[in-house]
């Protein structure tokens, strides 16, 4: 662990350009909220600057207080019934209606399978898929290391089921 003694010079700067986007992907799917997300991920950037420590433990130690932020707010917030009934906007004006229409239904349907999981489920599926290794999954999420593979497997088990009751049971081969 890190001595009082010892001081890091951590750049801030490149420390926040670097996790930044890493950090604000997994907060918007971990909690579905896009404001709620960057609320978080500043928090967190804030939270970093009293505590100096070294480059490599900054990742795995922004993704933890985010995650616990998460689940400090989760008793207090309504984020994603807000964010399912707002009316998705794109920006990119060259997509076709019916593609943005698609596209917003599979979100919803992503999001509405997500919800259906116990929080450590849709926590460790959104690291993983973040490109955490499973020391670091199991380093942010507490649990023992070894155990991250079997927790991972079952996670998309539950989440294949809840995706496929939420899209009516329709079998897409598409999704993965």
């Amino acid at each position: 662990m890190w001595t009082n003694t010892t001081r890091y010079a951590l750049d801030f700067d490149a420390a926040f350009a670097k996790h930044h986007g890493s950090l604000f992907r997994y907060l918007d799917r971990l909690t579905g909220d896009a404001d709620a997300a960057a609320d978080i991920a500043q928090e967190s950037f804030v939270r970093l600057l009293g505590h100096p420590m070294p480059e490599e433990k900054v990742r795995g130690w922004l993704f933890t207080v985010a995650t616990n932020l998460v689940r400090d707010s989760a008793r207090t917030r309504d984020r994603r019934r807000r964010l399912l009934t707002m009316e998705p906007v794109s920006p990119d004006a060259a997509v076709r209606p019916d593609e943005a229409l698609e596209r917003g239904e599979q979100i919803e349907t992503v999001r509405e399978a997500l919800d259906q999981l116990p929080p450590r489920d849709r926590q460790l599926l959104m690291l993983r898929q973040e490109g955490f290794r499973y020391a670091e999954i199991a380093r942010i999420a507490s649990v023992a290391p070894g155990s991250v593979g079997k927790l991972l497997t079952r996670a998309l088990e539950r989440f294949t089921r809840a995706y496929e009751a939420a899209a009516g049971g329709e079998g897409d081969a598409s999704h993965s």
